[in-house]
């Protein structure tokens, strides 16, 4: 089992930084990837953006050059930090844990963002 506990969530104006973080624990050495999913209301849950094992990553093209996953391997955490914030980027955002074949995964709480003036 991995438990995720996310944080750094709230309310931004457009234009401005937030950064999420999620620290994992458990049997954290089954972990292949580490994702940030978001879920906006009345919408499906999207991937946002993904950290593999061997430190590549992958972003979806709406947060391309805006957000950045990166991870500390010490503290177990993996972090989203998030600039030029939109409107549409309001959503609940989740931490997700993958293992290798994706025969298991775990999720987090959810945090939420909601950026608007």
């Amino acid at each position: 089992q991995v438990q995720l506990v996310e944080s750094g969530g709230g309310l931004v104006q457009p234009g401005g930084s937030l950064r999420l973080s999620c620290a994992a624990s458990g049997n954290i050495f089954i972990v292949n990837a580490m994702n940030w999913y978001r879920q906006a209301p009345g919408k499906q849950r999207e991937l946002v953006a993904s950290i593999r094992s061997g430190g590549s990553t992958n972003y979806d093209d709406s947060v391309k050059g805006r957000f950045t996953i990166s991870r500390d391997t010490a503290k177990n955490t993996v972090y989203l930090q998030m600039n030029s914030l939109r409107p549409e980027d309001t959503a609940v955002y989740y931490c997700n844990a993958v293992n290798e074949l994706h025969t298991y995964t775990a999720w987090g709480q959810g945090t939420q963002v909601t950026v608007s003036s």
